[in-house]
């Protein structure tokens, strides 16, 4: 069986060598046969340099350089298109995934599964990394983008199958978690290890996790649309009710109304409220134009080891 290692690379010229020789020294355990890919996501220093001289010493590294940063999703993207194997796996290039952490993956997929996680128990991640990845997770469990009690991470498994599906995914807003679950209903966690960084620190930043949060409530799900519809029903219903007992108090009980301060409060609330609304609207047209004008994933600028090909 033929696993592929698909790492997506950013600012780690001088930590990704020691990387790769611990997934190399685990498959000399296994005696499996290995791929590695490793995309280079338009990195400021020296990472494709140290990517392609390791594809040059060695046929099983395959070497992708995007052609400026994409992102990780992106990133992750390019990696499929070279990777071969009955097997692919996930891992960063931080060092805070362990090597030998790829083959409890893998024995778990043989059970039957289609995509397996790694569940990190003691994560070695800042309080505010912490946070924000619990939040994601429960965000994309509330929008139905996460199946209920699977915990995700970016050390994960995927049969040939799940990868096979990706591969005809063309959105330029990439949510890879949303799309996996239209494929299969198949997942698992794994308990590993997670380590600390080998080197600096995490590149997710507020901007990168909203950016991120925005696709898993806009991307294959209809739930912000029907938030608004249910707003709209809700605010007629009220305007309504509030209308009945104007009418009522008017006949009943006059009272002289001094000043307008209420109504404006009201008119600038709902006014809000019309402005999200159009706002969501607006980034679905928005998605809907790109991706019809075909608007990239990402571009490749070369490969080393493997085959050139831009989507």
């Amino acid at each position: 069986m033929l696993i592929s290692i698909c790492i997506p690379c950013y600012k780690s010229s001088k930590i990704l060598p020691v990387v790769v020789e611990g997934i190399k020294h685990e498959f000399e355990k296994r005696e499996e046969d290995y791929q590695i890919v490793l995309v280079n996501d338009g990195s400021p220093d020296g990472t494709f340099g140290v990517i392609l001289e390791m594809c040059q010493k060695d046929s099983r590294i395959t070497g992708v350089n995007l052609s400026k940063n994409y992102g990780q999703p992106s990133a992750k993207l390019a990696a499929l298109k070279q990777a071969k194997g009955d097997v692919i796996v996930f891992m960063d290039d931080d060092g805070q995934h362990p090597a030998e952490g790829i083959f409890k993956l893998v024995d778990k997929l043989k059970e039957g599964y289609d995509v397996v996680y790694a569940d990190f128990k003691n994560k070695q991640h800042s309080a505010f990394k912490r946070f924000t990845s619990n939040l994601h997770n429960s965000i994309a469990e509330f929008m139905g983008n996460k199946p209920k009690g699977v915990k995700r991470s970016s050390f994960t498994a995927w049969t040939r199958t799940v990868v096979d599906a990706m591969l005809t995914y063309k959105s330029p807003f990439i949510s890879i978690g949303s799309f996996l679950m239209t494929v299969t209903s198949r997942y698992a966690n794994v308990e590993v290890e997670h380590q600390k960084r080998l080197e600096g620190s995490s590149g997710y930043t507020l901007k990168k996790l909203v950016r991120m949060w925005m696709n898993i409530f806009i991307s294959f799900s209809m739930m912000p649309l029907r938030v608004a519809t249910y707003l709209g029903f809700l605010f007629s219903g009220c305007s309504f009710l509030g209308i009945i007992y104007l009418f009522a108090r008017r006949f009943i009980h006059p009272i002289r109304v001094s000043g307008y301060t209420s109504t404006m409060l009201v008119i600038l609330f709902v006014g809000g409220v019309l402005m999200v609304i159009l706002g969501i609207m607006g980034e679905y047209l928005g998605r809907i134009y790109m991706t019809v004008s075909g608007m990239p994933q990402y571009y490749v600028r070369e490969v080393i080891n493997g085959t050139d090909d831009n989507e």
